[in-house]
C-alpha cells in the first residue's frame, strides 16, 4: 500500500497514525469517529493529537499481552489527547490570559506550547546526564546541537525529540540496542493489514518508547 497523499485530510492523519501506533490495522467504530470529528473541530495541528495518542500508547504498551493491540479503540486515548488539545490551545491563546513577569519594566507573553515541550525535554535530558553519567558526553551533544533551537511547530518538534531519542539509543551498549530494536519489531502477523508507512510508524514509536522506558523517561 502506497504513502497517505500529501494533502490527507486531519481525520486521515490521525486514523493512519493511530492504527500505526495500535500495531493492527483496523476500521474506526462509528463513536470513534464521532470523537474524531470533534478534535477536527478543535483545528489544533494533527501533531498534538498524534501526542495524546502515543502518550495513551505508551501507558499500555507494558500491559498488553503479547500480540494484543495496545489500544482497542481510539476513544481510549480520549483523556491524553483532551489533555494535549487543552495545553495547545492555553498556550496559543497566551495561557490563561497573564502574562509572565519579566526583570526590570516589561512583561513577556507566555510560552508556546513548542517552548515548553522543548525547555522540558532540554531539563529532562539534563537531569538524564547527572543520574547517568555513562550518557553525560551524548546528552551534552544534543544540548548543544541538536536541542539548541525551538522548534516553531509541532512537526519539528516530534522531529527534534525523535532525533534526540535514537541517539540516546545508538549510545547504549550494543547488546542493549540489540535487544530493544528486536522489541520494537512487534508481531508482523498482528500488522498484516497496515500500510508500508504505519509499519514504519509503529516500529519507530515503539522503539521510541522503549528507549524512553529504558532510560526512566516516561514523562515529557
Amino acid at each position: 500500500m502506497s504513502l497517505l497523499p500529501e494533502g490527507a485530510s486531519f481525520e486521515e492523519l490521525v486514523q493512519d497514525y493511530f492504527l500505526a501506533v495500535r500495531g493492527a490495522g483496523l476500521m474506526l467504530s462509528a463513536l470513534d469517529a464521532q470523537l474524531l470529528v470533534s478534535w477536527a473541530e478543535a483545528k489544533v495541528p494533527f501533531e498534538v493529537v498524534a501526542r495524546g495518542i502515543a502518550r495513551s500508547a505508551e501507558k499500555a504498551q507494558f500491559d498488553a499481552r503479547p500480540g494484543e493491540p495496545l489500544l482497542r479503540s481510539l476513544r481510549a486515548c480520549r483523556r491524553q489527547v483532551d489533555a494535549e488539545i487543552r495545553r495547545y490551545l492555553q498556550r496559543a491563546a497566551g495561557g490563561t490570559g497573564t502574562e509572565e513577569p519579566e526583570s526590570g519594566a516589561g512583561k513577556r507573553k507566555a510560552k508556546t506550547w513548542e517552548e515548553t515541550r522543548h525547555l522540558r525535554l532540554r531539563a529532562t535530558l539534563a537531569q538524564l546526564a547527572v543520574e547517568a553519567p555513562a550518557l553525560t558526553e551524548r546528552v551534552a551533544l544534543l544540548l548543544e546541537r541538536v536541542l539548541v533551537q525551538v522548534p516553531e511547530e509541532p512537526s519539528q518538534a516530534d522531529r527534534q525529540e525523535a532525533l534526540a531519542f535514537a541517539l540516546l539509543l545508538r549510545a547504549m551498549p550494543w547488546r542493549n540496542r540489540r535487544a530493544l530494536w528486536r522489541e520494537a519489531q512487534g508481531d508482523p502477523t498482528s500488522q498484516a493489514g497496515l500500510s508500508a508507512r504505519s509499519r514504519r510508524l509503529s516500529r519507530r514509536f515503539r522503539l521510541i518508547a522503549l528507549v524512553r522506558r529504558r532510560l526512566g523517561l516516561t514523562e515529557l
